[in-house]
């Protein structure tokens, strides 16, 4: 597959993906920012904003489920890259490297989501 195919732009507040939807890709932003949020009703709350070389939707990804948070789009003319799970499985088993820094960033925000939920438990 060409990649200019596994590239997608979107413009300011276009969401990426939706909370709750299926997904069995990664997506590593290229230019521009993207939010991770919980959308309610009554508006988001911002959880991180990422940027250029940074990923998300590895949950996903990884297991299979339904997407934990939305992904919209924060800045002009941002690209992500689409990484399914056939490509996915294959860098992780042709690139340890690849691997370490997924495990790397999953340990980082379960670390800095306990600290969130700890801090709230315990005002």
């Amino acid at each position: 597959m060409a990649i200019e195919k596994c590239i997608n732009e979107f413009d300011v507040d276009e969401v990426i993906f939706e909370e709750g939807s299926t997904g069995r890709e990664l997506f590593v932003v290229l230019d521009g920012k993207v939010e991770i949020a919980k959308v309610s009703g009554v508006g988001k709350t911002v959880i991180v904003i990422l940027g250029k070389g940074e990923f998300f939707g590895e949950m996903a990804v990884i297991d299979g489920s339904s997407r934990s948070a939305t992904a919209i789009s924060a800045a002009p003319n941002t690209r992500v890259m689409r990484i399914n799970h056939a490509r996915f499985v294959y860098l992780v088993s042709q690139q340890p490297a690849f691997a370490l820094m997924i495990m790397d960033a999953l340990s980082k925000r379960l670390r800095a989501s306990n600290a969130v939920t700890f801090r709230a438990a315990n005002p």
